[in-house]
């Protein structure tokens, strides 16, 4: 079997079809920057199968074990990965991982190079025994492991380099902003962020010191402190990167730039606020087009929201709307559907604020309110650029409702998002924006509401019987079950929690339902028609996690709780 390409040897095992593999093939042979990629990139370039799902294929087939480097539960030994020093670790893509004996265990994405094994033996004076990784998840562990060891370093670097009072600083800010520690300091910051799977990085000034704090899973979690006379610099650089005016210090600003962590290619927004003791600064790390987009097989719906969800996209014309708060994941679910409706045969027009990830085939819009490019601007150019599914990223006013709702009724498919907490009140709000409750009626394909919820830690979530009070919160019977608390321990970074997953709440406009919001039906009377017809609540779908043991009572509290 060793001797059958990879590329058949995926066809054999119904992985891949034979049409897909020329495809594959095609791309590599009419690819003029093809020196140095394989077989895998392609596949996994053209949306085939992800690179977890090639590697583990290449396991099998080459006989040699796959480790998953980004499951929390894969440890990787520290004195291992010394043994290998960071720019050979960079040149080859590798990582050791174990020490056994004389033995070192070495993740790479090409396990049968002899070159690069035969080049580690001779720096490390060890006999190398390789695994299987994805790339991607080598070159974010090496960035994660070498550079958390020099953070601690580094601070100390740029504080001594600030000895001094911060009036001094600020005499010699310019010169200074420039200089190598704090330029590091400033990118090592991004870095670790990003590595935490951070959304949001907060540098607060206080009277004696500056506090780092990064947002994960929905947190603010203490990153570093730092002394506050280097805020100051800090702030500089950041002004600078991002194209703010530094001489300004009294009025807000925003920025943005891009860096390059690991391979990927960040989209960083910065917000700056003038506070009593200096600057504060939000900067929000967006994901990129170098991120690959969700399939609606991926968004963590239910079998039974996912049945609705393939309904509702399958609808030729009217609206489909995204509900949820700020950061509940509407446009990753409005992507996926977009993923999926994007055919070569149809003209998909988006227009956004901003541009989130590049979607190969879709022609995308940014708003730029200087330039007079509004949502509402935006959408009547688009409406004549033949358009058959049009994406808005935000209904935020009367105007751009109306015109939306409009091309949905002349035969266009509009997919939006809206900030309402479910998806009965969602309808009530377009109705409360001016937007006429017969026009809603007509237009309306369907409501997806949604919120992130936190997965518990499996290594130390601690079991407990239910009370009275919890079960009637889940809405089960009486009987005490279990469910489980978080607790924390290392490899959550003592949060109890393990990354996020969607709960949806999912409303179709039936024909019952279009006659109610016509005849100006208020949010209770839609909540309980949605219900009869098997509308699932957010509450139910936290419930079942919560009995699950996939998330605990204080999840659904937070997300769910009502007077």
């Amino acid at each position: 079997m060793k001797s059958v390409p990879i590329g058949q040897y995926m066809v054999n095992n119904g992985l891949i079809t034979e049409e897909q593999l020329q495809n594959v093939l095609d791309a590599k042979k009419n690819d003029p920057n093809s020196a140095g990629k394989f077989f895998g990139d392609y596949v996994v370039e053209l949306g085939y199968v992800t690179d977890v799902q090639f590697a583990q294929v290449l396991s099998r087939k080459q006989n040699i074990p796959f480790v998953d480097l980004d499951d929390p539960e894969t440890v990787i030994d520290p004195e291992a990965v010394n043994k290998i020093p960071e720019a050979l670790a960079k040149k080859h893509t590798i990582i050791a991982i174990k020490i056994t004996g004389k033995r070192l265990t070495v993740a790479s994405y090409d396990p049968v190079n002899f070159y690069i094994f035969e080049d580690i033996k001779v720096t490390t004076g060890m006999d190398v025994v390789p695994v299987l990784a994805t790339k991607a998840a080598i070159t974010k562990a090496i960035g994660k492991i070498y550079s958390s060891a020099a953070v601690g370093g580094l601070i100390e670097d740029v504080e001594n380099n600030y000895k001094g009072s911060a009036e001094d600083v600020d005499k010699e800010l310019e010169e200074r902003v420039n200089d190598a520690p704090i330029v590091k300091l400033c990118t090592t910051i991004v870095e670790s962020s990003f590595r935490a799977d951070a959304t949001d990085i907060h540098i607060e000034p206080f009277q004696t010191f500056t506090r780092i704090r990064i947002r994960v899973n929905g947190d603010l979690i203490e990153l570093m402190n730092i002394s506050n006379v280097v805020h100051n610099s800090l702030i500089t650089r950041i002004k600078i990167i991002s194209g703010m005016n530094i001489a300004e210090k009294r009025v807000p600003q925003d920025g943005r730039f891009s860096q390059v962590v690991d391979g990927t290619k960040l989209d960083v927004r910065v917000s700056n606020l003038p506070t009593v003791n200096g600057e504060k600064c939000v900067i929000r790390i967006l994901a990129t087009g170098d991120v690959g987009v969700r399939k609606i097989t991926d968004l963590g719906m239910s079998d039974y929201n996912y049945d609705r969800f393939s309904r509702l996209i399958k609808v030729p014309q009217g609206v489909m709307l995204v509900t949820g708060p700020t950061g509940s994941g509407k446009t990753t679910t409005l992507y996926a559907a977009l993923g999926e409706l994007a055919k070569p045969n149809v003209n998909v027009i988006t227009v956004e604020d901003p541009v989130e990830k590049n979607i190969e085939g879709i022609n995308q819009c940014q708003v730029n309110a200087k330039a007079g490019m509004t949502f509402a601007a935006a959408l009547r150019s688009i409406l004549r650029q033949d358009p058959d599914i049009v994406m808005v990223g935000e209904m935020r006013d009367q105007e751009t409702a109306e015109i939306a709702i409009r091309a949905a009724i002349t035969g266009h498919m509009v997919l939006s998002t809206l900030h309402t907490n479910d998806a009965a009140s969602t309808v009530t709000r377009l109705v409360d924006m001016g937007v006429a409750p017969y026009m809603v009626a007509t237009s309306l394909i369907g409501i997806v509401a949604q919120r992130l919820c936190k997965t518990v830690c499996n290594e130390c979530k601690a079991p407990r019987l239910s009370t009275a009070e919890e079960n009637e919160l889940m809405g089960i019977g009486e009987e005490a079950i279990t469910i489980y608390d978080a607790v924390g321990c290392p490899k959550c970074n003592n949060t109890g929690y393990t990354g996020r997953r969607a709960i949806h709440e999912i409303l179709l406009c039936t024909p019952e339902m279009a006659s109610l919001i016509a005849a100006d039906g208020k949010t209770d009377a839609i909540g309980q028609l949605a219900r009869q017809q098997g509308c699932k609540l957010l509450r139910d779908n936290v419930s079942e996690l919560v009995q699950e043991g996939i998330t605990t009572m204080d999840e659904l509290v937070k997300l769910t709780f009502a007077v």
